[in-house]
């Protein structure tokens, strides 16, 4: 390196940027031996314009910058002018972004200095933080089969490796497994997903755990052993038929959690009727015999000799593998927290997963739009003996771009109320449906022509905040602003559509604790590196993939469930795989620096 240079060193330490905040004096004091370091400046030095760059980079004779800190790209173009204008070239501009590497809090202070270092001898961090190698077992485990966890199974299985892919639930498929279409070609999503869960099933280098949960991961990357909690079903899927005469006579019922609450289902029951394994299983908290000791109605009904048996206990298995790929997926924003749009309030106000089982034919409706009502115990449910709705409204971002819940954007939200907007026309044509949004956000393949499509089908699409839904003489009324024409509107509708946003799931934290992979300030999984790495993680052995590590739609999902899948056969191909980016001290990266001055 040449020993000339002058270095201006930047922490852009903005208060609010971070979620745990990094003892940047502490950093200061590490950066200043360095000889190359001429002057260090923090936010709060100086006003960050372009003249005052401009005169310290003169003032010090600069002819490097380096700027640190959580989101130092924020201000790349203002430093790259002043370099210009002071006959410098923007090249020489050097940015540490802590976020970039999940540096969040005091504890990954060895992981900043180790960036600053790598900085300040201009060599890039990947090539310096490089772990060693070590012996991989090639048995992987996928936490979560939606559909990047089942994508990313029958990509590594496809090599004729082993793999455990695990569900919490009693079927495989996911979120995507509840939709009617998907945007922006409305292919039926069932007519996609379930041949992947079909083949799933029958390959036989795949390892089908539903009605499972990790417990504990202990070991390191290459050789992890994983205990797993197998809940039991108490049904045998070896020798269970699916006839249904169990659930026909079983007199308890619970809200069906596929159908996101819209109909009741028994206390022994199949998910849904494409579920993989097709199989019956027991919820232990709704079955009579397992609350009161009394009941066994299922019992006696099952043609099966010893199919049932409710006094069936959970156990644990121990599995060993090489790789964990983590695919856990998402939760849907709670809209009841948001009082304003009435969401548990009244009735006909839904939330989207509910109105995707209302839309879909094997829903408790039969794929028709009718209004919500209660059964005979008083449960508010879904069935075709109600009239259908005349006027829809579907409310954008609930949950999303809102500081007071999740200030992100959760991608998906706008083109499936574009997609909502569309089936409403299709099923009821002469029905009115209005879109409100804040902005639209048709960022995919194909989705700007479906955005313009919806427009031509007669849909009113209104752009500004909605305020407030209240119920008048029966009907729902939105007050809420026309932002394009400048007024405040009331409209009276029949139905309310929430478009709720995507959070991570509630087990991420635990997951995240017991794998030793960190999670966002929002939780999710923290990638290595956004831009070059989204599927790896700082833990060697350890992927993530599909929404669990961020909003993203089907195709995204897929695409990262494979990628993560090609990361592992690779592994497998070399027979090792790295270890910890996250275990390397400063001290190894120091002499790995120095091994490699002289060369780069």
């Amino acid at each position: 390196m040449d020993q000339k240079d002058s270095i201006g060193f930047f922490f852009y330490n903005l208060p609010e940027s971070m979620d745990g905040p990094i003892d940047y004096t502490a950093l200061a004091r590490y950066v200043e031996p360095f000889p190359e370091i001429v002057n260090i400046w923090y936010y709060s030095d100086f006003s960050w314009n372009e003249e005052s760059i401009r005169k310290k980079i003169e003032n010090h004779n600069l002819n490097r910058i380096i700027i640190a800190g959580s989101l130092p790209g924020t201000v790349k173009a203002l430093f790259s002018k002043a370099l210009t204008v002071s006959g410098r070239s923007p090249q020489s501009l050097v940015l540490v972004s802590f976020n970039k590497y999940g540096i969040r809090t005091g504890k990954d202070m060895e992981r900043a200095k180790a960036l600053i270092l790598c900085a300040i001898k201009d060599i890039p961090y990947e090539i310096a933080a490089v772990p060693e190698d070590v012996p991989v077992n090639p048995a992987t485990l996928i936490i979560g089969a939606g559909i990047s966890g089942i994508q990313a199974a029958l990509e590594i299985a496809g090599s004729n490796n082993l793999v455990y892919l695990l569900e919490k639930t009693g079927t495989i498929g996911g979120k995507m497994a509840t939709f009617d279409k998907t945007f922006p070609t409305l292919d039926c999503a069932a007519c996609i997903l379930t041949p992947k869960m079909v083949e799933v099933n029958q390959h036989p280098s795949i390892r089908l755990m539903t009605y499972c949960q990790v417990q504990e991961v202990q070991g390191e990357a290459g050789n992890f052993s994983v205990r797993i909690l197998q809940k039991a079903r108490k049904v045998n899927v070896s020798t269970c038929i699916g006839c249904g005469t169990c659930a026909e006579k079983c007199p308890a019922t619970a809200p069906s959690e596929f159908d996101a609450g819209t109909t009741m289902r028994k206390a022994i029951y199949i998910p849904f009727p494409q579920a993989v394994p097709n199989k019956y299983l027991v919820d232990a908290e709704t079955c009579i015999y397992l609350k009161t000791g009394k009941c066994k109605a299922c019992v006696k009904a099952c043609p099966v000799p010893d199919c049932i048996n409710l006094d069936e206990q959970d156990k644990e298995v121990i599995l060993n593998v090489g790789n964990i790929i983590v695919a856990t997926g998402y939760k849907t924003f709670d809209a009841g927290k948001m009082e304003q749009y009435g969401y548990g309030k009244f009735p006909n106000v839904l939330n989207a997963l509910e109105f995707e089982r209302i839309l879909n034919a094997s829903g408790p409706t039969g794929g028709n739009i009718h209004y919500r009502s209660q059964d005979k115990k008083g449960n508010w449910v879904f069935t075709t003996e109600t009239e259908k709705p005349e006027k829809l409204a579907i409310i954008h971002c609930v949950g999303s771009r809102d500081k007071n819940y999740n200030k992100y954007c959760s991608r998906v939200c706008c083109m499936y109320s574009l997609k909502f907007a569309h089936l409403i026309l299709d099923k009821l044509p002469e029905a009115e449906v209005f879109e409100y949004f804040i902005d639209m956000r048709s960022f995919g393949k194909g989705y700007e022509e479906f955005y313009e499509r919806i427009k031509e089908e007669g849909v009113s699409i209104i752009r500004g905040k909605t305020a407030k839904v209240e119920e008048k003489n029966g009907k729902l009324l939105i007050r809420g602003e026309d932002i394009l024409n400048s007024t405040l509107i009331e409209n009276t509708v029949d139905m309310v559509i929430l478009s709720t946003g995507l959070e991570p799931g509630d087990d991420n934290k635990k997951i995240g604790q017991m794998l030793g992979i960190p999670t966002t300030e929002c939780g999710w999984f923290e990638e290595a590196n956004y831009n070059t790495d989204p599927t790896g993680t700082f833990r060697g052995g350890i992927m993530i993939a599909g929404a669990c590590q961020g909003p993203k739609d089907i195709p995204d999902s897929v695409a990262q469930g494979a990628a993560a899948a090609a990361r592992v056969i690779q592994s497998i191909l070399r027979g090792k795989v790295s270890k910890d980016i996250s275990s390397l001290t400063l001290s190894e990266i120091e002499k790995r620096i120095n091994e490699l001055s002289p060369v780069i």
